[in-house]
């Protein structure tokens, strides 16, 4: 199959390359509109109870939304002085009159003490807009934002709806700056990797293109499904990302066989026979990874998945047909403006055997293999203890800490929550239908009695449905808020009625038992693509049994130092965040899809050279040495790369953002390095003979449907027979 796609490639390159500018044409213009057609929010289970409640009180209520928090202080007067209280009332009046204003409520006309600073030097008003989804309240707000500052007073807004608007431009901004920061950096190391301007931007224009064309991939779906803003976020960094792994692994390949001696197009039938296979066999295994998002009921991390997916799929599509096509037309031209680097002059000399059989990498295997229980264990130890904190890892909602110190909606949270009597910017919502208003506010003494809470207020009564607003002590992530919205679930209601609890509390509770119920079915069908696609491309159990294995421990690492930093609080000051003392769960996850599908991408990388060579010799301790001298700079190049990529991550303003940027670069660097380099070789050594080793109905269905190519040259021995899949005949 490889072996005729390539000479198809060959030979229709021009009009592959015209479908390709045809393509960049379509996703610069009409796929750039795709911003256009995505939703914000989407982070709700619709089957919980915090959204089941939410729902029914808008029915039986109407819209009680608490949408913009808007504080006014002022250092020199206090509330009562007539020259705060004209201010703030003159334009709370004239926010009123705006049509996307549905009420308005301050201290003046409530007499509330709640909304009132304890020092009297503040009070916040309280803003519902007319606008019921995500995406109208944000646009409403943009709009109003002006008109909020008072003449005379300092003004902040906060609350759920600033809080998200300012989170999503935070985190827009944070990966433009990352892009900013990675795409002249990656130009140079590709240049230095590559040794000349030509081969160093094929990378680059197939990860624009797979940038483009994952956003009509993503536009057309938005026809048909609701698809988050976050789709988006993923798309830059893993389009990116495979793009220039597969590049780099696809040109690495056609210039190793252009220097063995082969003409243009030879030398492009071996590259989509060897390089081309292994990169379909990555893209499929990534993208399977990232479709295991598509379980969870929250639309962000579905739109994540389908973004992901389409990002890898458009990438893998492209190095398989665009880049061979432009290597047809470039031919030795992909050696032009050469850019001398001393590492390449040391090796020039030297013979592609000698440099298979005497390279740095090659020594470090046969190193590794002499020693191999040893190096196995001393890994292992270590990443032990760089995966210990992950279980004590503990979960919670995100709040106005994840923003930077300083911003907007985060001072007004913290003022709020320090400085007034209720202490509280996310109330818990407690409603009670089918009970009358004496059986409500029975109930409601009781809920007051539950420890922590503040105080209970009827926020909105008819009929017998009744809202009850629940203020704590401390932040709506909290222990205190979370404790209370477990005991009032707890509490048995009013004869009859139903008693439902929603609120920023009790949604964060929600979303965690929503991701839990779902995580061990995401974990199955990522182990379980990723041990077919392996067994149909190696004809072996052992080794995707190995490389699940060795994903999860980088990965396991990987979260160890995330815990280790951002729930303890390490290097806190020195990457400018504030610890919260807990991980907002969907991080994690989101790590767990992207990292799990990059680990299984080098494993491939490593293991098709190494089969490859397994098929030539036999000789299971020369396959491994030569299968990592060939792909151990390859492999390694692409995490540096790729650590690039994501290293902007590492340093925006969002807490969220800065985690999963130095989750992801802990993870790729330990799973290029003692992974890859130290325990693959290792344990490959340990198993021998065994590492092909597969019983015979599947040897034989890896005979008849196996993904696999021998080479195009007369003079290889061909494979090897799948028999000596299920014992090899040498076991060194």
């Amino acid at each position: 199959m490889f072996e005729w796609w390539g000479r198809a490639v060959v030979r229709l390159r021009w009009a592959v390359l015209a479908a390709a500018v045809l393509l960049m044409a379509i996703g610069a213009t009409w796929g750039a509109g795709v911003f256009d057609s995505l939703k914000g929010g989407g982070f709700d289970d619709p089957a919980s109870e915090s959204s089941r409640a939410h729902d029914r009180i808008t029915a039986e209520l109407g819209n009680q939304d608490v949408d913009v928090l808007v504080l006014y202080s002022s250092d020199t007067v206090t509330v009562q002085d007539p020259a705060f209280r004209d201010s703030v009332t003159a334009t709370l009046q004239r926010l009123r009159q705006r049509p996307e204003v549905a009420s308005v409520t301050s201290w003046y006309d409530s007499q509330s003490p709640a909304l009132v600073a304890t020092d009297r030097h503040a009070t916040y008003a309280l803003v519902q807009l007319r606008a019921t989804d995500e995406d109208g309240k944000t646009g409403a707000y943009e709009s109003l934002r002006p008109t909020l500052d008072a003449p005379g007073l300092t003004t902040r807004a906060g609350g759920v709806v600033p809080f998200l608007d300012e989170a999503n431009r935070q985190s827009v901004e944070d990966i433009t700056t990352a892009e900013m920061f990675s795409m002249p950096v990656l130009l140079v190391l590709l240049v230095l990797i590559f040794g000349g301007l030509v081969a160093a931007s094929t990378p680059l224009l197939i990860g624009g293109l797979a940038i483009l064309g994952a956003f009509i991939a993503v536009r057309l779906l938005s026809m048909v499904t609701d698809v988050s803003v976050f789709a988006i976020n993923i798309i830059t960094l893993i389009g990116l990302g495979m793009a220039i792994d597969y590049a780099l692994f696809v040109v690495s390949r056609f210039r190793e066989e252009l220097a063995a001696g082969h003409d243009t197009a030879a030398a492009i039938e071996r590259t989509m026979a060897t390089a081309g296979r292994t990169v379909m066999v990555s893209g499929l295994t990534v993208a399977l990874a990232l479709a295991s998002l598509l379980i969870f009921p929250q639309s962000f991390l579905r739109s994540m998945g389908l973004g992901g997916v389409a990002a890898v799929l458009v990438a893998m599509l492209a190095s398989l047909t665009v880049l061979p096509a432009l290597l047809a037309v470039l031919g030795h031209r992909i050696n032009a403006w050469r850019v001398p680097v001393p590492w390449r002059r040391r090796t020039a000399g030297r013979s592609r055997a000698d440099r298979a059989r005497e390279g740095g990498w090659a020594r470090l295997a046969r190193s590794v293999m002499r020693r191999p229980a040893l190096y196995a264990g001393a890994v292992i130890v270590l990443l032990a203890v760089l995966a210990a904190p992950f279980l004590r890892m503990t979960f919670g909602g995100f709040d106005e800490r994840v923003l930077p110190a300083g911003s907007e909606a985060r001072a007004v949270a913290e003022r709020i929550n320090t400085g007034f009597p209720g202490g509280t910017v996310g109330p818990i919502q407690v409603l009670v239908s089918n009970a009358s208003t004496s059986q409500a506010g029975q109930f409601a003494d009781r809920v007051g009695a539950v420890p922590g809470v503040t105080g209970v207020q009827v926020a909105a009564s008819r009929g017998d449905s009744t809202l009850l607003s629940v203020t704590y002590r401390g932040e709506p992530t909290g222990d205190t808020a979370q404790d209370a919205v477990r005991a009032i679930r707890a509490m048995p209601g009013p004869a009859g009625a139903e008693v439902l609890v929603t609120g920023r509390s009790a949604a964060d509770l929600d979303l965690v038992d929503s991701l839990r119920s779902r995580l061990p079915w995401m974990a199955l069908i990522m182990a379980s693509a990723t041990l077919v696609l392996l067994f149909l491309a190696f004809g072996s159990v052992v080794l995707p049994i190995k490389a699940v294995l060795m994903n999860l421990v980088s990965i396991g690492a990987s979260f160890g130092v995330v815990v280790w930093i951002f729930q303890d609080g390490h290097f806190a000051d020195l990457l400018d965040f504030t610890s919260t003392g807990f991980i907002e769960p969907s991080n994690p996850i989101l790590m767990l899809a992207v990292l799990f599908g990059l680990a299984t991408d080098y494993e491939v990388f490593l293991l098709s050279r190494v089969r490859e060579e397994w098929d030539r010799t036999g000789d299971n301790t020369a396959s491994v040495a030569s299968g990592l001298q060939h792909t151990g700079r390859i492999i390694t190049a692409a995490a540096l790369l790729l650590v690039v990529v994501v290293a902007g991550f590492a340093t925006g303003g969002m807490q969220m953002v800065k985690l999963i940027g130095v989750g992801m670069i802990v993870a790729i660097i330990v799973d290029a390095t003692l992974v890859r380099a130290l325990l693959v070789p290792a344990t490959m050594r340990l198993l021998g003979r065994w590492n092909w080793w597969a019983p015979a109905p599947l040897a034989r269905v890896y005979r008849r449907y196996g993904i696999r190519e021998s080479l195009p040259d007369p003079g290889d021995q061909g494979l090897v027979s799948a028999g000596r899949g299920s014992v090899g005949a040498s076991s060194r």
